[in-house]
């Protein structure tokens, strides 16, 4: 069986069991595994499946749903992330942050560390750092106002962003694709999130355990361009290990 073949029926097996194993993959079209695992990572690059530990599973494109849906997923998750960036966050640092019901989750958390400064274009954050126990300074950027993510975007938004240079970028993700980088479902949100990245000295996103079964449409930057990835649960050890080889701590 010619090798383009064979990759069409590993897809459709995928889209069909939503996930497979490279010993069953192996049986199914009678070559060597290590035949498969050069399958598998072809298409992983072209971004038709997910590569996990001992094969591979189906991948969602999502279109996230409202903020207030967001904030009820994986709220346990979103607190351990939470506890665990707050270990990093010292007193004195200043940081952006963007919009998200995970962002948000770690805002509350950081409120209670001194001395921060903050650059956030999430309306939400704004409120919950400037009220927070540890007084920090917040700048809350100008743009076009979306009042259902209740956030500021756009070019306005943008420029704004250039005009500071800080410790952090914290980073919200729908999407975690360790062959292909960390993604956004919105465009705009995407954009505002590549401003902070690009004047913040270290990136750190923020991503619960089943962002690494979902696929987004708008790239923010590659896994190697990211400094930590902070996550509830670990993910599998074979996205462990592209992970650290690519130099990006995991938290």
């Amino acid at each position: 069986m010619k090798p383009r073949r064979r990759q069409a029926g590993i897809i459709a097996l995928v889209e069909r069991d939503g996930e497979v194993t490279v010993d069953g993959l192996a049986d199914e079209f009678q070559v060597s595994a290590e035949t498969i695992r050069r399958d598998l990572a072809l298409l992983a690059e072209t971004g038709m499946l997910l590569k996990v530990h001992g094969g591979a599973r189906r991948v969602r494109m999502i279109a996230e749903g409202s903020f207030d849906e967001r904030m009820n997923e994986a709220a346990a998750g979103k607190a351990e992330i939470a506890r665990k960036l707050a270990h990093m966050i010292r007193p004195g640092d200043a940081f952006f942050i963007d919009t998200g019901s995970t962002t948000l989750a770690c805002a509350q958390r950081l409120s209670e560390t001194p001395e921060l400064t903050v650059v956030t274009n999430s309306v939400r954050i704004a409120h919950v750092m400037a009220r927070g126990s540890g007084k920090a300074t917040v700048h809350l950027v100008g743009g076009i106002f979306d009042p259902d993510n209740g956030e500021t975007v756009g070019a306005d938004a943008i420029e704004q962003i250039g005009r500071f240079r800080v410790d952090y970028a914290i980073i919200g993700a729908a999407a975690v694709d360790v062959s292909a980088g960390i993604f956004d479902a919105d465009f705009n949100e995407a954009s505002v999130a590549r401003a902070m990245c690009a004047n913040a000295r270290k990136i750190a996103v923020v991503a619960h355990y089943d962002k690494f079964a979902r696929q987004a449409a708008h790239r923010i930057r590659r896994l190697g361009e990211i400094d930590v990835l902070v996550c509830d649960i670990p993910p599998g050890e074979e996205e462990i290990s592209i992970i650290k080889t690519a130099g990006v701590a995991l938290s």
